[in-house]
């Protein structure tokens, strides 16, 4: 059996552009490296989703590590997870983003953010205000991050089922009432916009007025990455959130990015997982400029030559699209994948993109197919229909109950 290898280049797909001749920036970008894997392994479409359908890049994450999403605890968790708080699942999960915004004839509207230097102790300050606030038997206590965000901790009995009051990414967009998903969080939700209201009397008069939250959630008990595929290991990304979402599943988490040395390392003291996360082309794709996305994955192509192909089975793939233009956050356009190791066979497709990889043998998957292939090409398939085992959702062989011998 082999280990296996993620390379996850976030926000990776793309769409069209004009300057780039009519091509994604993957297919315009020079990429000898990615070729050369396209070449020797198997290739394909993936949508981490459904297609046309645009993920944030947990939830996205979540569906390819082959979870559900009934089991998904929401992006909060993962970002207290990842900054070391100990959480439980008698609290609601909340982040937290103090705004600057202005009274118009329909809301509130947000007209940007501090700026994480020249803003730091203000904004540190202003949410230290709204701490503590007590509404219809539930506690919000707020925890500063930076630049004025923080996470929320709700205690009480709250609900998780609260949609956001952040319009999520752009200035320029108004603020949203929190609503409730399931009568249940009627409370909850009641007492969020409440809150919310208590923060603007507490800030009136201030630069930065207003506190958002999205990403509600609550910690629950998922199987480990162990239980679920029989595989352990390290999961390596700068951002904290997914570092949180590694330690969720029971993967070691490593503020890294892509560095072939860390996978090598990783393999050699015996994980039979290792994941890398690199944020670079989805930095990229947010700036609207196609050409940036170009270099930045021109940019990451020569860091993938040393890649353990002879001893590993090594997928490079991404999470969702990010496109250079035109002014969305995500699409629901496909990623390209390959898949490279001992015993992969080659398809037809020697170059790296989406065009070329849509011909590949891998076909157009999604999400929750991406772990039962590499764990069919790590010659670790679960085998249906005998050896069954008790590990809800297993896509492997976690189970290694043996009946010990008599004496």
């Amino acid at each position: 059996m082999l280990p296996i290898v993620l390379v996850l280049l976030d926000g990776l797909g793309d769409r069209a552009h004009a300057v780039l001749g009519g091509r994604t920036a993957s297919e315009a970008a020079a990429t000898p490296q990615l070729d050369a894997l396209a070449a020797r392994g198997s290739c394909g479409l993936l949508y981490a989703i459904g297609p046309g359908r645009a993920p944030s890049s947990e939830v996205a994450h979540w569906a390819m590590l082959g979870y559900r999403a009934d089991e998904f605890p929401g992006r909060a968790v993962f970002e207290a997870l990842g900054r070391g708080q100990v959480v439980s699942d008698e609290h609601v999960f909340a982040y937290a983003a103090l705004r600057p915004a202005e009274r118009r004839e329909d809301g509130w509207w947000l007209t940007g953010r501090p700026d994480p230097l020249r803003d730091a102790d203000e904004a540190a300050e202003l949410v230290a205000r709204c701490d503590g606030i007590e509404i219809e038997g539930l506690t919000f206590s707020l925890e500063h991050v930076w630049r004025g965000e923080a996470l929320l901790r709700i205690a009480g009995a709250a609900d998780d089922r609260v949609t956001d009051t952040d319009a999520f990414f752009r200035d320029r967009h108004p603020m949203l009432r929190p609503r409730p998903l399931v009568p249940e969080a009627e409370r909850t939700a009641r007492a969020c916009e409440a809150w919310s209201r208590e923060v603007m009397r507490r800030l009136e008069g201030e630069r930065f007025n207003v506190i958002t939250l999205k990403w509600f959630g609550r910690p629950r008990r998922v199987p480990t990455f162990g239980e679920r595929h029989g595989l352990v290991g390290g999961f390596a990304a700068e951002s904290a959130f997914l570092r949180g979402l590694g330690r969720c599943v029971g993967l070691e988490p490593i503020e890294a990015k892509l560095d072939p040395g860390l996978v090598a390392e990783r393999l050699a003291a015996g994980d039979t997982f290792v994941y890398v996360h690199d944020k670079r082309v989805d930095e990229a794709g947010h700036t609207k400029d196609p050409q940036a996305k170009q270099r930045a994955i021109e940019q990451l192509d020569a860091q993938l030559q040393d890649l353990p192909t002879d001893r590993a089975i090594v997928c490079v793939t991404g999470d969702h699209a990010t496109p250079a233009s035109p002014e969305v956050i995500h699409s629901g356009d496909p990623v390209p994948l390959l898949v490279a190791g001992p015993g992969v066979r080659g398809d037809a497709v020697t170059s790296f993109g989406e065009l070329d990889c849509a011909h590949g043998i891998l076909g157009h998957l999604r999400g929750p197919d991406l772990m039962p292939v590499l764990l069919n090409a790590a010659d670790r398939p679960l085998f249906l229909g005998s050896r069954p085992t008790p590990v809800d959702g297993a896509d492997g062989y976690p189970d290694k109950e043996l009946l010990e011998p008599l004496i």
